[in-house]
């Protein structure tokens, strides 16, 4: 009896529900068709020919069938040999997208409270990019940073730079910010191509919903469920970049290989891995201009003409030193060289010397996936990825080895989830160009060496360039021949001496050398729970999260010389929304708490309207607040950036740090120091942002979505950096670049609009304008506000034409406007440009397989979108890929 009653238990969780899904004119298969049992976590879609199987665990049952541009339609199943057959009915495609980060609830799109974009799985198989994350930057509102090829910041509404703290980012619920080096991973550690469901994109103020950090936008990224989608997927992606040899010596090639593969195991257990393989010859910063460090600005001059040249993408040459120091021990006080300051720099490498080229990404992830009950899915998961990249912030910084982890265990249910993660971060050997070259410099042969002073570079210089000049050589030519002396003997980059002694300058720890030993963490615990279908007049949903960094970096970035920093971080936020006036108006409230070890508990309330003016024609009307405490480097980093200049944090230990209360410090305002006053420290202090927008959505004749909007936005404690100048002596001085906050209040506004069109036979277009300022910047104060005035993106497409419809192409163009660019590494001036990206490709029903011909940026005419970053050019690729659609 007992075996008999385990084989019927067996039996009835192992009932097969079988059918096919078509739509209704013409009776056309269609593939990823969502089946979802109703009122529980089971489901499934369909496979290329329409057909599904389900297994459920008792009869009857019903199941939700849902695709975007069809109508959602309920089939109840009795038996389990029932034939389903489901003909869907197609409604408006545009605007029906299912979006959750505008409110944590499920919501259309078009019906979302504040602007918002969002893209695919199967847009993404359309992109010409060579990247998803590529695909961010051609949503309204988004700029981008390139560090290198698999180094990108996305950010919006202004504020763009590299390693955006303005913007969370966050993958499968976790924060994707690595917790010492401060900047998201998302294209470095996160999802393969193949595994990336949707991404949403939040432009404008998030914290009330989604924490710190949140001032400018938020950025979702989702994958795939092993339970829904199953099998087999591969990509192989070819190509060939610098083709031109402008910035290498011959053209190389670019590879990025992937493979997703996703198992359903009898009614309750799934599981997925995945991987992903990049490598290629990086894009070069190779900006020669005359960099004045101290006093952030361009200056005139080269390494001929200027003594104290400092190349922007030269390293080495930040060491700088007032000959007169040297020149006083054997001239007379009076003599004429002594009377105005002479300073020397040493001589730099360029970035080809010491950055090594070949970038490598390797991604590695999985996650095992068990349904506790038919409501209730519980999932572990891990990301990890490693490689080489550079990443620019106060320097260029050369990624080596470096390899982040973030790793998630997770209870969900339609309801509610539970949810515990870390960020484990290894710095592997990344290290500084600057300072490793500046260290190379001082151990082939030292600025300075008491003990032998003859063998250092500075006497030696000195003593070339007073005999050079007694010899009646000019002042110009005086330098250039003290300079060939005294670097007689200095290494050829690429020789063996020089790789033996470069190496060892980057494998030893900052201060001494180089290296970076950061291994810091991140923790994570969070709940949320929807009283919806408790509640039934409103619906409220409410949250709460426990955070805590731990920092160790061993004195290379923080001052954690003593042992490793916690920060702690605890936040609860609770949303009630209702619609009123017959579905007509739809107002909701919400609310974040979030306190900080360092600094007071801060609320960020929201408040949004939406208006149905008519049918898919809604106005949306939002206050929003956000607010960020200061980064884990804002708190406490301590870091020698080169040209004199030490990068510190803002929290009150940097005034025991610099002495200040003996050894007074000024601003530095205009290049110039403030000698009026002495600077006296303020409470460093969260920023906050309070946000209004007006925006509206609406989709005319089911083909024309158009999208407009305009925000204004108050900065209030906007935190920035102010450089001080600390006079040590009569020709010596500190020169330090602190976190502090605004005087005043910063001031931002812009706009944005975009309109859609989807025309006959499956061609569309789309175009997007869109624009960011800021106003009230104090004088001394570095914004990095980073934003063109205008950009626009345009593009041209087509899912499907032919007789079978099988051939399909996409024609992206972005242009932006010229705008100055600022950061804690370099200043200038970025030309306006526009790229166009182009991709064909043919579909191959029978083996579920496309084949894609392309490029980005075509005309490999090369690009900067930051200062001090490298141009870059057209990558052409082509890619086989199977089973994506």
């Amino acid at each position: 009896m007992a075996m008999l009653c385990a084989y019927e238990n067996t039996m009835a969780q192992n009932i097969h529900i079988r059918g096919v899904v078509r739509t209704n004119k013409p009776k056309d298969s269609i593939d990823k068709i969502s089946i979802l049992v109703k009122g529980t976590t089971n489901g499934t879609i369909t496979s290329p020919d329409g057909s599904f199987q389900l297994n459920v665990s008792s009869l009857p049952v019903t199941l939700v069938i849902s695709f975007i541009g069809f109508e959602t339609q309920e089939v109840t199943v009795n038996k389990a040999d029932q034939s389903v057959v489901v003909e869907l009915v197609q409604t408006a495609v545009m605007g029906d997208e299912i979006v959750v980060s505008a409110t944590k609830f499920p919501t259309r799109i078009i019906e979302s409270p504040v602007s918002i974009e969002k893209f695919t799985s199967k847009q993404i198989i359309a992109t010409p990019t060579t990247s998803y994350y590529d695909m961010i930057g051609s949503l309204k509102g988004v700029d981008i940073t390139t560090s290198s090829l698999t180094f990108k910041t996305m950010s919006t509404r202004g504020f763009n730079g590299s390693g955006s703290a303005r913007v969370n980012q966050f993958m499968d619920g976790m924060d994707n910010q690595a917790p010492g080096l401060n900047f998201p991973v998302g294209g470095f550690i996160g999802l393969t191509e193949l595994d990336v469901e949707n991404v949403e994109l939040l432009p404008g103020a998030g914290s009330a919903l989604f924490g710190p950090g949140g001032m400018n936008g938020t950025i979702l990224v989702n994958s795939k469920n092993p339970f829904k989608y199953e099998g087999l997927s591969f990509q192989i992606k070819q190509g060939i970049m610098n083709v031109d040899q402008k910035q290498r010596d011959k053209t190389s090639l670019f590879t990025d290989w992937s493979f997703r593969w996703a198992k359903q195991l009898g009614n309750r257990f799934a599981f997925k891995v995945g991987a992903q393989f990049i490598q290629a010859k990086d894009w070069l910063a190779n900006n020669p201009s005359n960099y004045d460090r101290p006093n952030n600005k361009v200056k005139t001059g080269d390494r001929v003409t200027d003594p104290n040249y400092d190349g922007v993408n030269v390293y080495g040459d930040e060491t700088s030193v007032d000959l007169r120091n040297f020149m006083a021990a054997v001239l007379p006080a009076n003599h004429p060289l002594l009377q105005n300051p002479m300073p020397v720099s040493r001589t730099g490498y360029d970035e080809k010397d010491v950055v090594n080229p070949n970038t490598t990404n390797v991604k590695l992830s999985g996650a095992l996936h068990y349904k506790l009950t038919d409501k209730i899915e519980a999932s572990l998961s891990g990301y990890w990825g490693t490689g080489n990249t550079v990443y620019t912030g106060s320097n260029r910084y050369a990624l080596k080895g470096i390899k982040v982890g973030q790793y998630k265990l997770e209870l969900k249910h339609k309801n509610w989830f539970l949810r515990g993660y870390t960020t484990q971060e290894d710095a592997g050997e990344s290290y500084s160009a600057t300072v490793t070259s500046q260290i190379f410099n001082e151990n082939w042969k030292p600025s300075y060496n008491p003990a032998n002073a003859s063998g250092s570079w500075y006497p030696q210089y000195t003593q070339a360039f007073l005999t050079a000049l007694n010899s009646g050589a000019s002042m110009i030519n005086a330098h250039s021949a003290a300079r060939g002396f005294a670097d007689q003997g200095r290494p050829v980059a690429g020789s063996d001496q020089f790789k033996q002694l470069f190496d060892k300058a980057r494998s030893v720890p900052i201060p001494a050398g180089g290296l970076f030993t950061d291994k810091s963490d991140l923790w994570m615990a969070e709940g949320q729970y929807n009283f919806s279908e408790k509640i039934k007049f409103v619906d409220i949903l409410v949250g709460a999260n426990w955070k805590q960094y731990v920092l160790n970096s061993n004195g290379t970035i923080f001052i954690d010389t003593a042992g490793k920093i916690n920060i702690n971080e605890v936040g609860a936020y609770a949303q009630i929304s209702k619609k009123i006036l017959n579905d007509r108006l739809t107002l909701s409230a919400s609310g974040r708490y979030d306190k900080n070890s360092n600094f007071e508990g801060r609320l960020t309330p929201r408040f949004t309207a939406l208006v149905k003016l008519a049918t898919n024609h809604n106005l949306r009307l939002s206050y929003q607040t956000a607010y960020r405490f200061p980064t884990t480097q804002q708190q406490y980093i301590k870091l020698n950036i080169g040209g004199g200049v030490k990068l510190l944090g803002g929290l009150p230990w940097i005034v025991d740090y610099m002495r200040s209360g003996t050894v007074p410090c000024y601003v530095l305002v205009n290049g110039v120091p403030d000698l009026t006053k002495a600077w006296k420290y303020n409470e460093l202090k969260p920023e906050s942002v309070q946000s209004f927008e007006v925006g509206y959505k609406g989709l005319i004749k089911d083909r024309v979505l158009i999208d407009v909007y305009s925000y204004w936005g108050t900065y209030t404690n906007f935190l920035g950096r102010t450089t001080l100048v600390q006079p040590t002596s009569a020709t010596t001085k500190n020169i330090y670049s602190i976190v502090t906050n605004s005087s005043s209040e910063v001031k931002t506004y812009g706009f944005g609009a975009s309109v859609d069109y989807r025309l006959p036979n499956n061609f569309s277009i789309n175009a997007n304008v869109f624009s960011d300022k800021i106003d009230n910047i104090p004088a001394g104060f570095s914004a990095s506000f980073n934003a063109p005035e205008l950009r626009y993106n345009i593009g041209f497409a087509n899912s499907g034409f032919g007789k079978s419809k099988r051939v399909g192409f996409n024609v992206q163009y972005r242009w932006q406007k010229d705008f100055l660019y600022e950061s804690d590494f370099a200043q200038g001036p970025v030309a306006s440009f526009g790229t166009l990206d182009m991709q064909v490709r043919y579909k191959f029903p029978s083996i579920i397989s496309i084949i894609k011909i392309g490029g980005t940026y075509v005309s490999n005419s090369y690009y900067l979108n930051a200062y001090g970053n490298p141009e870059a050019g057209a990558i052409y690729y082509a890619s086989f890929a199977f089973n994506v659609f």
